[in-house]
This record gives C-alpha cells, sequence and structure tokens, in this order.
C-alpha cells in the first residue's frame, strides 16, 4: 500500500512542480550565488546556493499536517534557511514517519558567457529528491548523506532562473536505514527521520570539460620506505564537440603529468599516472602531515578546470594473524560514535557543530569517531587535519533478510558503497571502509552475498584499506564463513544493558568468554568493539539502569574487561552525543526521556556527564579506575 501510494505521488510531481514553478507569488530578489564553498577539497568554480529559500509543504500530503514552518503567506511558501530540518521540534509519530516539502529557490548566474555549463550539487537530501529548472524536469536522486549533482539544462545565461525540488522524507522497508515498526507500532529507523535539504547546495560552472572524480591513492610498503603515488582522474565532455585535453598536477612541490587525452562529444574518459614519492612525511594522529594536491585540466592552451584536495601518505593494513597496523605500528584504537544532531538543527548542522564534534572526542581521549553514514565533507577534512581516524559506513543499517535477497536491494547498497568510496577515499582518516551495521547476526545466502560483492567492490575502487562490518553480538550468534571476505568485524555488544535473545547478554560476567569466542570464530580478522555503552539522564544508586552512577560503573567494568584483550584492534563507546532517535524511545533505561537517545556521555545541551571523565581516564591511560570482574 506504502509503495503504491508513494508511485501515485511521484507520478503526479510533474505537474505539481509545473504549477509550482509557474504560479508561486513573486519570491524575494533572487541571489546571485557567491563564490564561497563550506569545505575546501573539490573542484574549482563552486559557487555557494544560500541566501533566502522558499519552503511549503505538499498540499496534497496528509504525512506533513502537523504544520511544520507552516506557510505564512496565502500561496503557501515562507521563507526557510537551507541547509534545514523542517520537522526540527516536532517528536510526533507523523514527523518521524515523514512527509513531502517543496523548496524554491530563485537565482542569477554568477557568470552568463554562452560557453559554460552548470551543474547544481546537493551534499544530502532526505531521502528522495525530484527536481525542475524553470519548469522543465533535471533529474532525481534518492539517498541521503552523500551528494548528488544534475546538470542545468535549459538554464537562462541572463535573467532570474527559478529551480523547484520536491523532498519526499517517507522511508521504505528497503530504504537505508530502512523504515519499519516497533513492537508497539510506532515507526523505527534507527535515528531520526529530519526532512529536507540536510546539508548545502552549490552551483558548479563547468567550462567544456568536467573532473568527475579524482583518485590520489599512495601505497606505503612498509614506514621506512618510498611511497608509490597513483594518480587518477575521470573526466567528462560536455561540450558541443570532441575534446583533446592535457591533465597536470602537483604533489606537494612536485610537478607530475597524466598525459593528453582525447575525449569524444558527451564521453567519460580517465587520464593517470604514477610516481615514487621519496622519503615521505606520514601521516598518523600524532602527526597528521597533509599534503597539497592541485590538478589543472587545459584545452586548447587555456585552463579549462581545477582541482584541489590535501591528502595524506600512510599504510592501514590487517595481518594474517587479525593484527591492525598503522604505518607499520600496533593500532588499537580508542573511538566513540556519535550523530550530526542538534536540537536547534537536527541533522543540517553547522561547521561549527563539527568543529565542537571534533574537539569533544579529542578532549575525551578518542583517537577514531564513527557514525552509521558518511559524514560531511568538512568533518572529513577536519579528521585529517587533526589526526582523527574514521570508521567510514554505509546507512545499510539493519536490513531485514527478507528485503537483503531482493537483487534490488543489495544493488542499491552496492552504489551506497561505491559513492562513498569515490567521494571520500583521498582523505587520510579514514581507515576502514563497512559496508553494514547489524544486519542478522546469522547471515545466510542472501548476506553473503552482498558481502561477497561488497568486499569485491571496495577493494577494486581502494585496495588501500581493510573492509569490515559491525554486527551485533551474543554468544549463540556463532561462527559464519559468510563473514570470510571481511578484514575487520566490528560487535557492537551491549552485555549487562540489554537482555539480547533469549536473555543472552543480560548477564555482563559473559562478556569475557564471548569476545574470546569471536576471536576463536575469526583468527584472520582484525576484532574491534564497535559500540558499547549504557543510557544515563539522572543522579540516583548505581544499581539502577539510568543513572549517572550506573552508566559510569558500566563504562569502567567493560574497558576492565576489554584491557585484558591485548589483541582487539581497538574499542568504541556508543555513543559520544546525545541525539533523537524515535517516539517511545526507552533504550533499555526505566526513566527514558523519548525520543533522545541517551548512552551519550554529553547530553544534548553538550554537558559532560560524570561518565565522560571516566573514559576519558580510560582512554587516555591517566590512572583509570579498575572494578573487579565479579558481575
Amino acid at each position: 500500500m506504502l509503495v503504491t501510494r508513494l508511485a501515485r505521488l511521484l507520478a503526479c510531481a510533474p505537474a505539481v512542480a509545473a504549477a509550482l514553478a509557474v504560479a508561486a507569488p513573486a519570491a524575494p530578489a533572487a541571489d546571485v550565488p557567491t563564490k564561497q564553498t563550506l569545505y575546501r577539497d573539490g573542484p574549482d568554480g563552486r559557487f555557494l546556493l544560500g541566501g533566502g529559500w522558499l519552503f511549503r509543504a505538499d498540499p496534497d500530503d496528509r504525512g506533513i499536517a502537523r504544520g511544520w514552518q507552516r506557510p505564512s503567506t496565502t500561496a503557501g511558501w515562507t521563507r526557510t534557511e537551507v541547509p534545514g530540518a523542517w520537522n526540527v521540534g516536532d517528536h510526533s509519530v507523523e514527523s518521524m514517519v515523514g512527509g513531502v516539502g517543496w523548496y524554491r529557490k530563485d537565482f542569477e548566474l554568477p557568470d552568463a558567457r554562452a560557453a559554460l555549463d552548470w551543474i547544481v550539487r546537493f551534499e544530502s537530501v532526505n531521502y528522495r529528491a525530484r527536481a525542475w529548472l524553470n519548469g522543465r524536469p533535471i533529474g532525481v536522486n534518492e539517498g541521503a548523506y552523500l551528494p548528488f549533482e544534475l546538470r542545468l539544462r535549459g538554464v537562462k545565461r541572463r535573467g532570474v532562473n527559478r529551480l523547484v525540488v520536491r523532498v519526499d522524507s517517507r522511508r521504505l522497508p528497503t530504504d537505508f536505514p530502512p523504515s519499519g515498526l516497533t513492537s508497539a507500532g510506532t515507526p523505527s529507523g534507527g535515528w531520526w527521520n529530519y526532512g529536507g535539504i540536510l546539508r548545502e547546495v552549490y552551483l558548479r560552472r563547468v567550462d567544456a570539460v568536467d573532473i568527475r572524480t579524482v583518485d590520489v591513492r599512495p601505497v606505503l610498503p612498509c614506514a621506512a620506505c618510498d611511497a608509490a603515488i597513483r594518480m587518477r582522474v575521470a573526466l567528462r565532455n560536455l561540450a558541443p564537440g570532441p575534446r583533446t585535453v592535457r591533465v597536470s598536477a602537483r604533489f606537494g612541490g612536485r610537478a607530475v603529468s597524466l598525459g593528453t587525452v582525447a575525449i569524444p562529444r558527451g564521453a567519460d574518459r580517465e587520464a593517470g599516472a604514477s610516481f615514487t614519492l621519496r622519503d615521505p612525511k606520514l601521516w598518523s594522529p600524532e602527526r597528521p602531515h597533509l599534503y597539497r594536491v592541485r590538478l589543472d585540466v587545459s584545452s586548447g592552451g587555456r585552463r579549462v578546470a581545477g582541482y584541489d584536495l590535501r591528502t595524506g601518505v600512510r599504510s592501514i593494513k590487517v595481518t594474517d594473524d587479525g593484527r591492525m597496523y598503522l604505518n607499520g605500528e600496533p593500532l588499537s584504537f580508542r573511538g566513540v560514535g556519535y550523530h550530526e544532531d542538534t536540537r536547534e538543527r537536527g541533522f543540517a548542522i553547522t561547521n561549527a557543530d563539527r568543529e565542537w564534534l571534533v574537539r569533544e572526542a579529542k578532549a575525551v581521549g578518542a583517537t577514531l569517531m564513527r557514525t552509521h553514514y558518511p559524514p560531511h565533507p568538512y568533518l572529513h577534512e577536519l579528521a585529517d587535519r587533526e589526526g582523527m581516524l574514521l570508521w567510514s559506513e554505509i546507512p545499510v543499517y539493519s536490513v531485514r533478510t527478507s528485503y537483503l535477497t531482493r537483487r534490488s536491494v543489495r544493488k542499491l547498497a552496492a552504489r551506497e558503497l561505491r559513492r562513498n568510496i569515490e567521494a571520500n577515499r583521498n582523505h587520510p582518516s579514514v581507515i576502514v571502509w563497512s559496508i553494514a551495521n547489524e544486519l542478522s547476526a546469522k547471515p545466510g545466502p542472501s548476506q553473503g552475498h552482498y558481502i561477497r560483492r561488497a568486499v569485491a567492490q571496495a577493494r577494486r575502487l581502494d585496495p588501500t584499506r581493510p573492509v569490515g562490518i559491525a554486527i551485533f553480538g551474543y554468544p549463540s550468534s556463532g561462527c559464519h564463513d559468510e563473514y570470510g571476505p571481511l578484514d575487520v568485524i566490528g560487535v557492537n555488544e551491549y552485555f549487562g544493558w540489554y537482555p539480547g535473545p533469549n536473555g543472552q547478554t543480560f548477564d555482563r560476567t559473559r562478556l569475557s568468554a564471548y569476545l574470546d569466542q569471536v576471536r576463536a570464530c575469526y583468527p584472520d580478522k582484525a576484532i574491534v568493539v564497535s559500540e558499547f555503552g549504557a543510557e544515563a539522564n539522572r543522579d540516583g544508586p548505581v544499581e539502577e539502569k539510568g543513572t549517572w552512577g550506573f552508566q559510569q560503573e558500566f563504562v569502567n567494568y567493560h574497558m576492565s574487561v576489554f584491557a585484558t584483550k591485548p589483541w582487539l584492534a581497538g574499542v568504541s563507546y556508543w555513543a559520544l552525543n546525545e541525539f533523537r532517535v524515535r517516539p517511545n524511545w526507552d533504550g533499555g533505561n526505566p526513566r527514558p526521556q523519548p525520543p533522545v537517545h541517551q548512552k551519550g556521555v554529553i547530553t544534548y545541551d553538550r554537558s559532560r556527564k560524570p561518565s565522560f571523565y571516566d573514559l576519558q581516564r580510560w582512554f587516555t591511560g591517566n590512572d583509570p579506575v579498575v572494578l573487579p570482574l565479579d558481575g
């Protein structure tokens, strides 16, 4: 029924968009996009499509009936900010289910030359987007957290252009993360379903030839070795005829020629080169050295495209005995999970919020950060500069096996993985490509097929990093050959907090034996604890779940168990910060405060809980509190 209704709404969307684009009242004066970006790495010719946007709820859609940003004009439009989430502060079931909203932006081109092409780039829209320019459709996209681009066909060189975007935030059981219902009949989905254009929008100027992707791949055989640098650039010819281009680069202070390439009209071609970098300065958390890379594409004696990025030289490997090494040194990271969520802005956070997340992660002593989707490009750049490792995961979270059996779902998951790797492979901070989180803990043929194909794809796109998965851990889950292709297995363990299947994780004293069991099952994999945590929102006795004291004791007990497992490649607490989850969320807390997930060691209002300092002592090695393993 939901799929049928969604198809019917999508079918009528073009007619609605045409009416909105033509009949809407006059907007504020059209903006000229500014030559500004919120992150540094990327192609030349980006212009921030900021300023005032207009928004309206879909007048024919009942899923948005709560009045989020209810229009204040007779035509239903109201001024809004982009990025922005339309349902911030609405904790209702309808808000979580999602709905449809329309965005409109009137703008003039910053450069009217007829020879230029223009592309609009959306950094993240949740979840389905359909766009029109001057009343004509220009493209669609499905999925959040990763950028997508649409070519602006029919753009007016002079005068006002009108961009209209229909955003549908209603999720299906086959989406990432999927929709679903809890046992109480309320919607699930892993985390709060914020609707809207959640990251910024840019116009991109293209002068005949577009740089589609860039791959700068350092290969470091050993810490004292010279590095082999492989550079590949994918180009597309948007000119009306064939083009021959010359591609040159600088890596640090070294000039590199990537050769000359003939590109037919409308075609894609690659240019590439490899060279040896003598005595490289290595990137590490302690010394995060970055090399500047500059790429230039010229045609007919003039530059037509350019690209800037910063990258680092380092190696990350998993050996046959299941140990992880960074630059030839054993690695055992200390990590925190997080979500890009604030009370005021939802997932449409600012760069200042991202700086706060990285700053607090470093303050607690973390050397790694993990969330369930690719974070904003600026957070990647912060991690590169600050020496923070990133566990890079796609939101293939808790997908039911009955849906994973569908080839179409596995294909969409593979697309998410490809897009993530292509977008973020130049960042030295990324040390693992994680292909899923908490699929069935007893994988069958469908999950096995997905794992094999996903691992092969990740290694084809980037053979320099290990590939991992995060699983829900409990004793009877057993050993599984389906995990064979993986390099890293992350265990989400909540012993002593959630009961688990048939109460298997209720008794926390079973944790140590369970971790040994995982190690015995997968001796050639790097084993990490990818999640552990307990809710806390009040003072009270240490024995009572949900109190500050219980959370402190939980942290200390689990860390004391981990300290007895020298083979662990890392541990990560879930989570650094509180965030919204779903209506009626309790998280195992007898006195919850829904919809907020409160396992964080920092409150939603950014106050550090007492457990922050316990975790800090363990992570930094400064006077840890060790409790007896008495259960």
